[in-house]
């Protein structure tokens, strides 16, 4: 193991991409970095010093003042709240949409399933106009229903999941049928607690996406106590002025759930980039 290990770093190309990757993850890390040290900084001090990266003093004040110079807690209860909702409703939505795509008999399942991944191709900006139509229409625009709603399908969790499905044995339905188990029992007590990795994965990408969504709640959120944490954080932010310190401790603070919700989904993420490709 050893010999493998030191001909693997005698290699120029083996070093030269850990390199790649170092510097890499070092301009990743360089916006939160940032973003942290200007949290604890006064904006005196910022301008004073742009690039000394170190505070001269904490100023965790930012901290606490972000509280209360808008609703932040009202905000990030409203964030939380639509958030977790629609991961939940898209979950299990395009999971029994992909179950059905991958496993069932049905007419025509490949022609929908093609006009579903539509969705994938189309920019949400091209149907934006006739979905606000349709929810001014029912009544719910500037409601939270009317938000969840315009987010319940995801063309592309419906395809992720399809592909882990179409994965798994079809001896397992069977046996499941003999069995006597319904479509629903299979899909609920077998397909579902095999796709944990391809679950976790899509509801990471579901939550970060949702989490950091600007434009939809601009668009169909109104009232200033239904409004997302990311309108929120934009007040910090005048035509004329900026308040860097607040901003960024309020961004700070936005990005701990993101972070904590990839921790504890972590390993069924690198679980499921693992099992990528692989089939039964």
């Amino acid at each position: 193991m050893e010999a493998i290990t030191k001909s693997k770093w005698d290699r120029p190309a083996y070093l030269l991409v850990i390199m790649l990757l170092i510097a890499f993850s070092i301009a990743t890390l360089f916006p939160f970095l940032w973003m942290i040290s200007t949290s604890l900084r006064t904006d005196v001090d910022l301008f004073k010093n742009p690039m000394n990266w170190i505070p001269s003093s904490l100023y965790l004040n930012n901290y606490q003042e972000v509280w209360t110079a808008i609703p932040f807690g009202q905000y990030f209860l409203n964030t939380f709240k639509l958030t977790v909702i629609i991961t939940v409703l898209q979950v299990i939505i395009c999971s029994m949409a992909a179950y059905a795509f991958a496993k069932l008999k049905v007419p025509f399942k490949k022609t929908v399933f093609l006009l579903f991944m539509t969705n994938l191709m189309m920019p949400w900006h091209s149907i934006m106009v006739p979905q606000f139509s349709v929810v001014s229409e029912l009544g719910l625009y500037n409601t939270h229903t009317g938000y969840v709603l315009i987010q319940l399908f995801s063309g592309f969790g419906i395809f992720l999941m399809r592909q882990f499905f179409m994965s798994l044995p079809n001896e397992l339905n069977e046996a499941a049928r003999v069995d006597g188990y319904s479509e629903w029992q299979i899909f609920w007590r077998i397909a579902m607690p095999l796709s944990a990795p391809s679950l976790s994965t899509f509801a990471i990408f579901t939550f970060t996406f949702m989490w950091n969504d600007y434009l939809a709640p601009l668009i169909y959120l109104n009232d200033d106590s239904l409004k997302t944490l990311q309108l929120g954080l934009k007040a910090f932010q005048t035509e004329h002025t900026m308040d860097y310190g607040l901003l960024m401790a309020g961004t700070v603070l936005a990005t701990i759930p993101m972070i904590v919700v990839f921790l504890l989904g972590e390993r069924f993420f690198i679980q499921s980039v693992a099992t990528t490709g692989m089939k039964n």
